[in-house]
């Protein structure tokens, strides 16, 4: 089984799981190859004692790797996904992060993991990902994202308008601080932090959330992923900043962008009894009531 290792840090801390990760891999044979920048921090903390092949670029890792193995929080497993892309290599995520949303398995469970992978004993999750078009190649051709796509003021300037449009048709002027664009996983992120509403993962949506709205009036709205949103900037700033989860760019307010759903999706692994709905109890302290 060819299995590919992700990970962009390293603490004392996490050291002892990854050690029984990587030792548990070796020991049923696993052919490893290793993120470029994880691979030497492994090496310099005499993790990984053998030598494998890294791969620092999505094209330098192949399309025959059985899985990849997130090892970090949900901001590395979002980095995962810019490598895997199309090659839809199935994504486990092992948390010795924070919150740990997206990556579900625990760092104490890495091993029943392992198990997991070579007794099938798991589940995939399709999820959908937002594409993003533009004048430039502002994103250097890794134009998707899981979690959002944002369009903000650049530092601290005055508000911006964001002038919408749904299939061509218009939609509203946002006279905000910016505009996130999330899909359903990402509504429990910065959408969820500005106001927007808890999406199910299966649901086939975006969601428009303006941050910090002049006009009070003006909520989220949630269209179809079918739809093709485009959009026009005003800024006096001539400079607006856009995020692709966690890649940011700052570009010419005159940019013309597009937001569609991306023609393929990402797969991610989860256990059999992990439980969406319970995680978000535990990670969100969602409906945390004294009654209940």
């Amino acid at each position: 089984m060819k299995i590919a290792i992700h990970g962009r840090s390293l603490n004392e801390e996490t050291v002892p799981y990854i050690q029984e990760l990587l030792t548990l891999l070796e020991e049923k044979g696993a052919e490893l190859v290793v993120n470029a920048g994880f691979y030497n921090s492994l090496k310099r903390r005499n993790v990984l004692l053998k030598e494998v092949p890294a791969y620092s670029t999505p094209g330098e890792l192949s399309s025959d790797t059985d899985f990849m193995i997130s090892i970090g929080g949900d901001g590395t497993l979002l980095s995962g996904v810019t490598f895997v892309g199309r090659k839809s290599i199935p994504i486990l995520g092992i948390n010795t992060g924070r919150l740990g949303f997206l990556a579900t398995i625990q760092r104490e469970d890495a091993k029943k993991a392992v198990e997991a992978l070579y007794s099938g004993n798991l589940k995939l999750e399709e999820r959908t990902l937002i594409k993003v078009l533009s004048d430039d190649d502002v994103f250097n051709d890794i134009n998707f994202g899981l979690n959002e796509f944002t369009i903000l003021k650049r530092d601290s300037s005055s508000m911006i308008v964001v002038h919408s449009y749904l299939n061509g048709e218009y939609l509203n002027s946002y006279w905000a601080d910016g505009l996130i664009i999330a899909t359903p996983t990402g509504s429990t992120g910065y959408s969820l932090s500005c106001g927007g509403p808890l999406v199910m993962p299966q649901n086939q949506n975006f969601i428009l959330t303006p941050v910090s709205p002049h006009n009070l009036n003006v909520r989220p709205m949630i269209v179809p992923d079918s739809s093709e949103l485009s959009f026009q900037i005003e800024s006096r700033s001539k400079k607006i900043l856009i995020s692709l989860d966690s890649r940011s760019k700052s570009v010419p307010s005159t940019i013309n962008l597009k937001v569609k759903k991306e023609d393929f999706t990402v797969k991610l692994i989860e256990l059999k009894s992990y439980k969406y709905l319970e995680t978000l109890r535990n990670k969100l302290n969602w409906g945390l009531d004294l009654r209940n």
